[in-house]
């Protein structure tokens, strides 16, 4: 009888613990929906007017906002692509309101091909989105500057590089000639959310690791038949 005792003690902690993890990875879930859901409300809600210059951004992420003003010619090209059409880049303009401040305006998405085409300065009002990417970290190449292209949003760089107030508007619709840039709204669709995914693996894993267990448990009665 001894001989099965630890071999099952081992099964019974084994299948314990990674029954705890998918049952942790569903709570993460429930948590992760609960935040998307909070997230995609504040990103359709009621638009307001920029806050008052100054005011720190980074915890109004998602805020809806209207703003109106001109386009001054002054961008950063990101480099980006979509769906279906292939590479391209987002294009950041340095924005000036009607009320004289100078924000970044994300305008959305331009083709490779209209790279080279002029863009004038235009009048557009401005229905968005507040934001304040987080696509940067030690591993993002400096932006090229014989190309001039820039490879992740940097809210307070590309502040200093157009002279602007570190205040980031992701354009969602846009009133008057978009100059073949297409918006590209904030969504929740890039927010990662595997936790279920996550769970199905610890609940199999349990399952394997209890099946593992019965073998042995298995073996040693015939072997000590």
């Amino acid at each position: 009888m001894k001989r099965y005792i630890f071999p099952f003690l081992l099964g019974i902690v084994g299948c314990a613990i990674l029954i705890s993890l998918g049952v942790w990875q569903l709570q993460r879930l429930q948590w992760k929906e609960a935040m998307l859901a909070e997230i995609s409300a504040k990103i359709g809600g009621a638009p307001q007017e920029l806050p008052p210059e100054g005011t720190d951004t980074k915890p109004l992420k998602y805020q809806p906002v209207t703003v109106s003003g001109r386009t001054t010619g002054q961008e950063i090209l990101v480099l980006s692509g979509q769906k279906g059409i292939g590479a391209g880049y987002r294009v950041i303009d340095a924005f000036e309101t009607d009320a004289g401040r100078r924000i970044l305006l994300d305008r959305g998405f331009l083709r490779e091909a209209d790279k080279g085409v002029s863009r004038l300065a235009v009048d557009l009002t401005i229905t968005g989105n507040l934001h304040w990417p987080e696509e940067t970290d030690s591993y993002t190449p400096k932006p090229d500057e014989k190309t001039g292209l820039w490879f992740a949003r940097d809210v307070p760089a590309m502040a200093v590089r157009l002279g602007t107030e570190p205040v980031l508007v992701v354009a969602a619709r846009v009133e008057g000639d978009t100059q073949g840039i297409a918006p590209q709204p904030i969504t929740i669709t890039g927010i990662p959310n595997d936790h279920k995914q996550y769970a199905i693996t610890w609940f199999l894993l349990a399952i394997v690791w209890a099946g593992m267990t019965i073998f042995l448990l298995w073996r040693i009665r015939r072997q000590s038949a």
